[in-house]
C-alpha cells in the first residue's frame, strides 16, 4: 500500500499517543511526538517506510498549523498590556536568545551557528500549553494572564524574522551580510505585497464565497489562501510555513477570522498530527539514554533562565507581588514553534543530529512539566517574600 500504509500507521500511533498523553494530563502534541519515536527508524516494532513522502505531508501540516496560529493572534490582546508586550516582549526574546546561545556555546560546547538556532528555539514559549494551563485553572482573565498572552503574541510574531534571518547564518562568513540584506529586502517586498493583497482583496473574496452558503467551498477557499500564500513565499526564497503564518495573521483582523479558524481546525489537527509525528520520527531515543544528566541540567537551566528573564522584565515594568512569579514560571517552557525551527534547521543541515535531539527532548520535557512548574509559582513567591 506504500504511503497509505504509513499514513494509517501514523494516524493509529498518534491516536494511542494522544490517549496516553490525555490520561497523563499532558499536551496531546507530546503524545504525537512519542508516537513518532515509536514508529520511527530508531526503535523496534512497526516502522514508517516512505519517510520522505510523510515529510512532504508534514510540511503541509506545519503550514496549516502556523496558518491557524496566525488566525488566533489578536492584536486586541495587546491593548491592555501593550507597554510590556511591545517593549518587554522583544527584550525578553533577545535576552533569551543571547543567554541560550551563550550557554549552548560555552557550557555545552555547541558550535556558534547551532547555538544561535538553539537559543532561538528556547526563546519562544508555548501558546497552546499556556492557554490550556490557564484555562484549566480558570485564570484567563487575571492581569498576569493578560500579560502572558500579550508576551506570547509578540513571541509568535518574533518567529517571522527568525525564519528569515537564521537560515542565512549557514553560509560562508563573507556572504552572510550580503545574503541577509538581500533576503530581508526581498522578504519585506513580498510581505508588503501579501499585506496589501490580504487586507484589500481577501476579505472581499471570502465575503463573496461566504454568501454562497457552502461550508465546503469556504473551507477550500481558506485552505487555498493559506497554502497558496505559503507557496508564493516559497517561490520567493522564504519558508513555506512562514507565508502561511503571515496569511493567518493578515486574516486574523478580518471579520471572517473566527469562521475561518473554526472551519480549518479539524483539517489542521490531522495534518498537525503528521507534523509532530514526523518530528518524533527523527529523534533517536539512544541519545536520551546516553545523555540523561546533560538533558536534565539543560531543562533545569531553561526553566530557571527563562523564568528569571521574563519575571525580571515583568517586575521592571511595574508588575509586583506574585505577578512576576506567575508570569516568569508560566512562560518558562519551550513552545511549539521550537519544533518548526528545529525541523527547519535540521532538514537544511544547519544543526547536527545531537543538537536536534537535545532541542526536541528539552521542548517535550518542558511542555510536559509546565503544569507542575506553573503551580509552584505562588508557593515559591510567598516563600521568597517571607
Amino acid at each position: 500500500m506504500g504511503i497509505a500504509q504509513d499514513f494509517v500507521l501514523i494516524i493509529v500511533a498518534g491516536l494511542f499517543g494522544a490517549i496516553l498523553a490525555h490520561a497523563l494530563r499532558l499536551p496531546l502534541l507530546v503524545g504525537y511526538v512519542a508516537a513518532g519515536i515509536f514508529v520511527g527508524p530508531f526503535t523496534a516494532g512497526p516502522t514508517v517506510v516512505q519517510i520522505h513522502d510523510i515529510e512532504t505531508l508534514a510540511e503541509i501540516g506545519v503550514a496549516l498549523l502556523l496558518f491557524s496560529l496566525g488566525l488566533e493572534i489578536s492584536f486586541k490582546d495587546l491593548q491592555p498590556v501593550r507597554r510590556i508586550a511591545l517593549l518587554g516582549g522583544p527584550l525578553q526574546v533577545a535576552l533569551t536568545v543571547a543567554a541560550g546561545s551563550l550557554g549552548a556555546k560555552y557550557l555545552l560546547a555547541i558550535p556558534t551557528t547551532e547555538a544561535i538556532w538553539l537559543g532561538a528555539m528556547i526563546s519562544v514559549s508555548s501558546t497552546m500549553v499556556v492557554l490550556k494551563t490557564l484555562s484549566a485553572a480558570g485564570l484567563t482573565t487575571t492581569l498576569a494572564s493578560r500579560v502572558m498572552i500579550g508576551l506570547l503574541v509578540v513571541q509568535d510574531l518574533a518567529v517571522i524574522p527568525m525564519l528569515i534571518v537564521l537560515p542565512q547564518l549557514g553560509g560562508p562568513p563573507e556572504t552572510i551580510l550580503p545574503s541577509l540584506a538581500k533576503s530581508l529586502a526581498l522578504s519585506a517586498l513580498v510581505l508588503a505585497v501579501i499585506h496589501v493583497a490580504g487586507t484589500r482583496l481577501l476579505p472581499g473574496f471570502l465575503k463573496f464565497i461566504n454568501e454562497w452558503g457552502s461550508p465546503e467551498l469556504f473551507l477550500v477557499s481558506v485552505v487555498s489562501i493559506g497554502v497558496g500564500i505559503g507557496y508564493a513565499t516559497h517561490l520567493a526564497g522564504m519558508s513555506f510555513a512562514l507565508g502561511a503564518f503571515v496569511a493567518g495573521i493578515i486574516l486574523s483582523e478580518s471579520e471572517f477570522s473566527h469562521q475561518a479558524l473554526t472551519t480549518i481546525e479539524p483539517l489542521r489537527d490531522i495534518f498537525g498530527l503528521l507534523f509532530f509525528v514526523s518530528v518524533g520520527m527523527l529523534f533517536d531515543p539512544a541519545f536520551a539514554l546516553a545523555n540523561g544528566l546533560k538533558i536534565a541540567l539543560t531543562v533545569a537551566a531553561i526553566f530557571a533562565g527563562k523564568a528569571l528573564i521574563t519575571g525580571s522584565i515583568a517586575r521592571a515594568f511595574g508588575y509586583v507581588n506574585m505577578a512576576p512569579w506567575i508570569i516568569g514560571l508560566g512562560l518558562s517552557q519551550i513552545g511549539e514553534f521550537s519544533f518548526v525551527l528545529a525541523r527547519t534547521s535540521f532538514t537544511a543541515k544547519l544543526i547536527s543530529t545531537d543538537t536536534y535531539n537535545l532541542a526536541i527532548t528539552a521542548t517535550v520535557l518542558t511542555m510536559a512539566l509546565t503544569p507542575l512548574v506553573s503551580a509552584a509559582a505562588l508557593p515559591l513567591g510567598r516563600r521568597f517574600r517571607a
